[in-house]
């Protein structure tokens, strides 16, 4: 469980990453250079996609619990954006039904 939960973390900071650079060059005047790590980590994500157990809707679902957390984590560490009890809470929620999922996978 913990292995999948590290690949879920890995795949989500590398699809968030992968579409964060190209935010910084479109609407925050960086340089357009910030294309090539970005394609570079979108392409990390894809081939970490294919290491996840099966392409089902399952893992995807899961795997949105983990990149909710993931995301929110990146707001307050990145962007500074302080977050709200609320989001904690939502976040710690989407991490429980990943849990939930993954653990229903060995029944």
């Amino acid at each position: 469980m913990v292995k999948t939960l590290l690949l879920f973390f890995a795949t989500a900071l590398a699809e968030i990453i992968g579409c964060f650079l190209p935010y910084l060059w479109l609407r925050k005047s960086a340089t357009v250079w910030l294309l090539l790590p970005a394609a570079a980590s979108l392409t990390i994500f894809v081939w970490l996609l294919t290491l996840h157990p099966a392409a089902s809707g399952r893992v995807y679902a899961a795997y949105g619990g983990v990149y909710v957390a993931t995301a929110l984590v990146w707001l307050r560490v990145v962007d500074g954006v302080k977050l709200s009890i609320v989001d904690w809470l939502g976040a710690g929620i989407a991490l429980i039904g990943m849990l939930i999922i993954v653990s229903g996978w060995r029944t």
